[in-house]
Order: structure tokens, then sequence, then C-alpha cells
């Protein structure tokens, strides 16, 4: 069985870090909410979190040098969660090492959603093999050279298509849901339009596979889930 989630939340505000807590706590995940960047930083030297959700506007240490002094020591993901709604700190967020933003007042199924979503996308990147070159099945994909061959047969795709492979690679036959697949190539928020963006570089993905191999499809739908790589490792499910 998969161990809970670890969660530390930092705000000033104790009403919104405790409701944060409780929206968490509620979905199985175990939460720390403490209401002060020194405190966070104390509980940070003491206990392992898989990911932190940080207020900016904290008296004395803010929310950016929070953010800047736990990239310095980890790597686990950070989602900025203040009332601050300038595109500049938001830029400012993502520069230091943020992985998300949202902004007061939030939606609380949101929220949660953006949080699984960063959680899945860290367990996947743990669980991807260190090599630069990931094989899945039948499709090989080198990170470093940026190519992609299917069958051993070179695959001529876009920066976007071959961001998509390399996260369906990634996740070891795993089912990857749209907006994972939209935010991971594209880096920017999932919306509507998002998921037909993501639907029609399948496609072209899918033709350009037929191209070589029309026996069979590559990239399965998994109905109300996402996308897959057929016969990548761990691959135990069919399929359309």
């Amino acid at each position: 069985m998969e161990r809970a989630a670890r969660i530390l939340v930092v705000d000033d505000e104790r009403a919104i870090a405790d409701l944060v807590a409780s929206l968490l706590t509620a979905e199985g995940m175990e939460v720390r909410a403490c209401y002060g960047a020194a405190e966070a930083l104390q509980l940070l030297g003491r206990e392992r979190f898989d990911l932190g959700i940080f207020d900016i506007m904290m008296p004395g240490m803010d929310g950016f040098e929070l953010c800047t002094r736990v990239r310095a020591a980890s790597d686990i993901p950070i989602v900025f969660l203040s009332a601050k709604d300038e595109e500049a700190d938001q830029v400012v967020g993502f520069t230091l090492g943020a992985d998300d933003y949202v902004t007061k007042p939030f939606k609380p199924r949101e929220l949660v959603a953006r949080v699984k979503a960063r959680l899945r996308r860290a367990r996947a990147g743990a669980a991807a093999p260190s090599s630069d070159v990931l094989h899945a099945g039948a499709v090989e994909v080198d990170l470093r050279a940026h190519k992609a061959t299917l069958l051993g047969e070179p695959l001529q795709l876009t920066p976007k298509e071959f961001a998509i492979l390399s996260i369906l690679a990634a996740s070891a036959g795993s089912p990857v849901s749209a907006r994972d697949l939209f935010e991971g190539a594209w880096g920017e928020r999932y919306d509507d339009a998002a998921a037909n963006t993501v639907m029609v570089h399948i496609r072209h993905l899918r033709q350009k596979m037929a191209a070589i191999d029309s026996s069979a499809q590559f990239i399965e739908t998994a109905w109300g889930v996402g996308y897959k790589l057929r016969g990548a490792p761990g691959d135990t499910g069919h399929g359309a």
C-alpha cells in the first residue's frame, strides 16, 4: 500500500493554513501546518515532506526567501498559495523554483487537484530510470539527444510531440491525464481548450507512428483517465 503523502503548509494566516491542512487531510494526506517561514525551515530540517505549500506575504522571512532556502537543499514540489496575483510575482515564483502558483481566494477542489497532480508528477519522476534514454515497449526516447524512435525507426516530432511522448514513456505504462500532459509539455495552466490541444497532438503522434507501423495503436486511450503507451513496463491493461 502506498504511503500517505506528507505535506507542509506555511501561511501566517492561521485560518487559511488550517483550512488547507483540513482539505488535504480529508484526501488521506499527512499535513503539518505552520505559521511562519522560520518554523517551516525547522520542520524541514527534522522531517521529510513530499510537497510544500507556501504563502508569499509573511512577516520576517517571506515565501520567496523560504522557497530559495528550500531549493538549496531539496527538490520537493513547491506550490505558492498567495493573494499576490500579479504576473510579475508569478514569474519570480517560478524563477525561484516553484512548481505551481495558486492565487487566493482559491477553489478548494482546484487546489486539491493541483496538489495531487504535482505529487503524481514527482512520483513518476522518481520512478523513471536515471538514464537519459527511456525505453517503453517499441518506443525509445533519448532525452539528451532529443530523438525518439519506434521499432528502431526515427520519429520526426515537433517539440511538443516529443515532450508528450517523453512524459508517456517516463510514466512506465501508467495512464497520464490530459491535464498532466499539457502542464508538463506546455508549462501552462490546464483549461478546457487545453484538452483539445492535447487531443490534437496525440492524433498527430499516432499518425506519425502509424506511418512506421499501422498494425498496432501504440498510444492507447485509457477512457476517463488519459493516455498511455502500449506495451510499456508496468502496462497491465488494454485501451482503445
